[in-house]
C-alpha cells in the first residue's frame, strides 16, 4: 500500500474497510496471475505465441459474427505493420491454423479463416475457460453483477485518468 500516505489517504476509512479493499486488490492480483497462467497454458497447448493467439481469437470472434476478415483488419486490430501481419499470416497458415480464401464479395481481396482443427483446439482450451467464467458470473445475483460492472467501469475510468508524469 502507501504507508506514508503520499498517494492515498485512508484515515477516513475504518480499518475493516481498508482490509476489505486490500483483500479485493489481492484477489484481483491473484486472478490476474491465474489468467496469465491459463493464457500461457492455452498457448502451449496450441503451440502459439501471444500475438498468434490474439490473432486467432480475433478471427474466431469475427467468424462468429459473420464478418469476413482480411489480413489488414487483423493488422489494425493487433497494431501490426503490414509486413508483420504478412509474417503472422504466413506463420499461422504454415502451422495449419488458418487458410486464405478469396473474399466473398471482392475476389481480388483475401480473407482469413481458422481451420476446424484449430477452432476445435481453441474450444477445448480457451472455450472451456470462458465457459467456467460465464458460469461464475451467472451465479451472481443481478445486483451483484451490476456492482461488478460499476466496479470495472470505475476501475477503467481511474486507469484512464492516471497518466504518468
Amino acid at each position: 500500500m502507501d504507508p506514508a500516505g503520499e498517494l492515498l489517504d485512508v484515515r477516513d476509512l475504518p480499518r475493516d474497510e481498508v482490509d476489505q479493499v486490500v483483500a479485493v486488490l489481492e484477489a484481483m492480483n491473484g486472478w490476474r496471475d491465474l489468467e496469465r497462467s491459463l493464457s500461457e497454458e492455452a498457448r502451449r497447448y496450441m503451440r502459439l505465441g501471444e500475438t498468434d493467439m490474439r490473432a486467432l481469437r480475433y478471427l474466431i470472434a469475427a467468424h462468429r459474427q459473420g464478418v469476413p476478415t482480411t489480413p489488414g483488419m487483423v493488422a489494425r486490430h493487433l497494431g501490426l505493420s503490414a509486413a508483420a501481419a504478412t509474417k503472422l499470416t504466413d506463420r499461422l497458415e504454415a502451422g495449419g491454423h488458418i487458410r486464405r480464401r478469396a473474399h466473398p464479395e471482392d475476389r481480388r481481396r483475401t480473407v482469413l479463416e481458422v481451420t476446424e482443427s484449430t477452432a476445435a483446439s481453441a474450444r477445448a482450451s480457451i472455450g472451456r475457460s470462458h465457459a467456467q467464467r460465464f458460469r461464475a458470473v451467472a451465479a451472481l445475483t443481478p445486483d451483484d453483477r451490476a456492482s461488478v460492472l460499476r466496479f470495472f467501469a470505475a476501475l477503467s475510468a481511474s486507469s484512464e485518468q492516471a497518466e504518468p508524469d
